[in-house]
């Protein structure tokens, strides 16, 4: 399957999209993807885990609760649209879901955990659309969004998140 087109979704999320291969199988993107960030995360010792790189910035922990905070709505929404919701989907406040996480006072190997199972479940989600279910459409945040796209900005945001963490939190070490 193609990446999708760039008017298949909102023009903030290109900057997910365009970071995310074309290997045609994004399935296997996802997957790939969460062993990665795993192998990154479980690499880490715990003040690493706890700190930010700068005053005000999330921590690694509080990065790895927003991913799957934004998956399961990213999913949510594809489910939404696939199923053939007409309803608007509401936006999310991220920075209101991260202050409210209480991610640091979570032990990594549970994290790790919730990551992969939930990784799972949405790769299991997306196997399950057919072709016309992948080119549904809806609003979502006030925007069209297309069900395809909603795959490509989960991979894409987390191929972001990963390098910040590497850049900018691994690279001040």
């Amino acid at each position: 399957m193609k990446k999708p087109e760039k008017n298949a979704y909102p023009e903030f999320y290109e900057t997910y999209v365009e970071k995310v291969p074309e290997t045609g199988n994004i399935l296997a993107e996802l997957h790939n993807q969460m062993m990665d960030t795993i192998d990154l995360v479980t690499s880490l010792d715990d003040e690493t885990l706890m700190g930010s790189y700068a005053p005000g910035k999330w921590s690694i922990l509080e990065i790895l609760v927003h991913l799957m905070d934004c998956e399961r709505i990213f999913a949510y929404r594809a489910l939404c649209l696939a199923r053939g919701e007409k309803n608007p989907l509401p936006g999310f406040d991220e920075n209101a879901y991260a202050s409210n996480s209480k991610a640091n006072s979570r032990k990594i190997l549970n994290l790790v955990k919730e990551f992969s199972l939930l990784r799972s479940s949405t790769i299991e989600l997306f196997q399950s659309f057919d072709e016309e279910m992948w080119n549904s459409t809806g609003i979502a945040n006030g925007k069209p969004i297309q069900v395809k796209a909603l795959a490509w900005i989960i991979c894409g945001h987390e191929i972001h998140h990963r390098n910040i963490i590497e850049e900018r939190y691994i690279g001040k070490i």
